[in-house]
């Protein structure tokens, strides 16, 4: 069965950054036979409920980009939240992904799954070679076991899912709560406030010399779309531009675009 404007398509996670960018360009190019639930509507941690709506929609394409996702700060006070939520977020809309005859799944991961010291620039076979970096490695576990979750059901059942992995997003519907918020809009937050309220400094965390590669949600959305047609493949799939910037350059770009 071909991915065509008349495919049932189910994006969960269609309220996020990602979900919605995938929405914004399904819709755009003539896809609206979408099936969307909020997490009020629909609990992904709970399987019972998962496994109800997979039975009465009986979606043939699906785009798994619900998660519990968050910055430094929250992957670090929320550890045990967001390996167990994201565990089984995955588990559910994969397993019944299986059970329900889905004609195809892409599973979103995250650059967080390489290895800290993984070498420059990151290769999808530098996967499971080092150690994580401990600040999210909760996450990152979470998602490594969806990808291979993916890639084992493809293996024992010959199901035809696939794991796409991006590298640092920014855009639409981007999380700006210094709280819980990731670099680029934290950034463009604080510089925005400091412009409002005519402060003369703004403070950012560590030396600035890491060095981040940035996408736009709506290439990756691009992406995903482009990958759910033509791919089939069992390795995982990374997704950049392939540039990238430290954080105190970014930071002054920033400063430039805001007029701090």
């Amino acid at each position: 069965m071909a991915f065509s404007k008349s495919s049932k398509i189910y994006v969960a996670g269609h309220n996020g950054m990602v979900g919605s960018a995938i929405v914004r360009n399904l819709k755009s190019i003539g896809h609206n036979n979408l099936v969307l639930k909020s997490s009020k509507e629909l609990d992904l941690r709970n399987s019972e409920e998962v496994t109800s709506f997979f039975n009465k929609e009986r979606p043939e394409f699906v785009f798994l980009a619900a998660a519990k996702v968050g910055g430094i700060l929250a992957n670090i006070n929320y550890k045990a939240d967001f390996i167990y939520d994201n565990l089984m977020i995955q588990n559910n809309v994969i397993k019944n992904a299986h059970l329900f005859n889905v004609e195809k799944l892409l599973f979103l991961g995250s650059s967080c799954i390489y290895p800290k010291n993984a070498p420059q620039p990151i290769k999808e076979e530098y996967l499971l070679t080092g150690l994580l970096e401990t600040t999210n490695e909760p996450y990152a576990i979470a998602k490594i076991a969806g990808l291979k979750m993916c890639q084992y059901f493809r293996e024992q059942y010959g199901c035809n899912f696939i794991s796409v992995m991006p590298t640092n997003l920014y855009g639409t519907n981007d999380n700006f709560d210094l709280k819980t918020s990731h670099v680029l809009p934290a950034l463009l937050r604080k510089f925005h406030d400091a412009k409002l309220n005519k402060e003369n400094k703004v403070e950012i965390w560590g030396s600035g010399n890491p060095k981040r590669e940035f996408l736009h949600v709506d290439d990756l959305a691009d992406a995903c779309v482009f990958l759910m047609k033509t791919y089939n493949e069992l390795e995982t799939i990374n997704v950049g531009t392939g540039e990238d910037i430290s954080i105190k350059d970014l930071a002054l770009l920033i400063k430039k675009v805001t007029g701090f």
